[in-house]
């Protein structure tokens, strides 16, 4: 089993809501700009047992000091762990019920992943792949993170395409016969948390489900191709999260043998798995805005490239083009790629490369885009929101993504700590 039940950790006081609130914290990928949000969660935490003095936020991931919050971390997982904060479930799945901060429920399984069965190299037919493409430079600051750990937090969010919304959401349906196990606020306005612990018949009835998405032929026959091997786990949010698993995983074999390795705890990450199809989850479009770049000069390259047609009503690949004042309607008709944005990135990251002292930045929101172009050295291209239904078959056909082809969901929804496991 790619997906699997796993021995799961929570603090002894799980059940107290005004503890957990203290315990649970934000993604550490988020807030990357904002350290007064990191302050003030430190304020809230106090001296209290949190998962805050268990993880290193990356605001901080480049300071000076990171040697001493590594080791600082890593005592606190020992002294967790040692003075019993932490109560084990042994081969266990944890369902979730994650209530954003808008009200709207999105729902999740907490298991662990054999990275075996995860590449993130490009071209990868693995189980699980990557969205989009990984940046292989920002694994060695997690990885030293991560080595000499004794538990990992995940944030971690994997996708299955389950358009009947049978696997996951089944099991809102019969949580009435599961132990509650935690069931609170979330710091910061951030929604509400609520666990569970699958029975052993739901947990049997979920491996039975996972494994009919293993089934090439009903692979195949439901994409349209003739793979050899299935894409079953698509990476949701915690791409490089999961990469630095894969990486510490790897350089275990090195040092102590493929066969020792291979009956490690670090074999596996722990994660939740969510459905592509949860209505909670809203891609957002990306968009581009290019600096110090000349916008006529791009459009021309561009054409030369591809058919392209201006402001009309022909059929292909569709984006807007913001330049000198004017937005113009670009239609490729002969794309190269599954995806607009993938046909338009390929083709911009080349072309920016080229031009010297010209930026690339990735924006959220068509006004601050129209904004940035009203200099005439800048330009802009303002994609449609991608449909998250077109998400599998694109990385089959065309592999991951490029970097930032869509959003998904604000930071105050991302997952926050509260499971862990040991990892040696």
């Amino acid at each position: 089993m790619t997906f699997k039940r796993t021995d799961i950790l929570l603090p002894e006081f799980s059940g107290d809501s005004q503890q957990m609130k203290k315990w649970s914290v934000v993604a550490c990928d988020q807030y990357t700009s904002e350290p007064e949000y990191w302050n003030k969660l430190q304020n809230y935490v106090m001296d209290s047992e949190s998962t805050l003095n268990l993880i290193i936020p990356e605001i901080y991931l480049n300071s000076p000091d990171i040697d001493t919050r590594t080791k600082k971390a890593n005592s606190y997982m020992t002294k967790y762990v040692e003075t019993g904060v932490f109560k084990e479930y042994k081969n266990s799945y944890i369902f979730v019920e994650r209530t954003l901060r808008n009200g709207v429920k999105r729902l999740g399984i907490v298991g662990s992943v054999d990275l075996e069965d995860y590449d993130y190299s490009v071209g990868s037919k693995s189980k699980i792949r990557a969205t989009e493409g990984t940046v292989v430079s920002r694994i060695p600051p997690r990885l030293k993170v991560r080595c000499d750990a004794l538990i990992e937090l995940p944030h971690i969010m994997m996708l299955i395409d389950d358009e009947a919304c049978d696997i996951v959401e089944y099991n809102s349906t019969i949580k009435d016969t599961f132990e509650k196990l935690y069931d609170f606020d979330l710091f910061d306005n951030s929604g509400h948390l609520t666990g569970y612990r699958m029975s052993e018949a739901a947990s049997d009835m979920l491996d039975k489900k996972l494994s009919r998405l293993d089934d090439i032929k009903l692979f195949n026959d439901k994409y349209g191709v003739n793979e050899e091997s299935a894409l079953v786990f698509a990476m949701g949010d915690g791409n490089h999260s999961l990469a630095t698993a894969k990486a510490h995983y790897e350089n275990l074999k090195k040092e102590i043998g493929e066969e020792n390795a291979k009956n490690s705890p670090a074999r596996y990450a722990l994660c939740e798995l969510v459905n592509l199809h949860d209505s909670s989850l809203v891609f957002e479009a990306i968009h581009r805005v290019v600096f110090n770049c000349d916008g006529k000069k791009f459009l021309e390259e561009f054409s030369n490239e591809f058919n392209v047609c201006v402001d009309s009503n022909e059929q292909g690949q569709t984006f807007r083009f913001v330049f000198d004042g004017k937005i113009k309607k670009v239609t490729v008709t002969n794309p190269k790629e599954y995806l607009t944005i993938a046909t338009v990135q390929n083709f911009l990251d080349n072309y920016v490369a080229e031009v010297e002292g010209a930026e690339t930045d990735y924006i959220h929101g068509e006004e601050v885009v129209k904004k940035l172009c009203e200099n005439k050295a800048n330009f802009g291209i303002i994609f449609d929101a991608m449909d998250k239904a077109d998400l599998y078959k694109s990385v089959i056909l065309d592999g991951a993504l490029p970097r930032k082809t869509f959003s998904m969901g604000e930071a105050c929804d991302k997952r926050f700590y509260t499971e862990a496991r040991k990892i040696r």
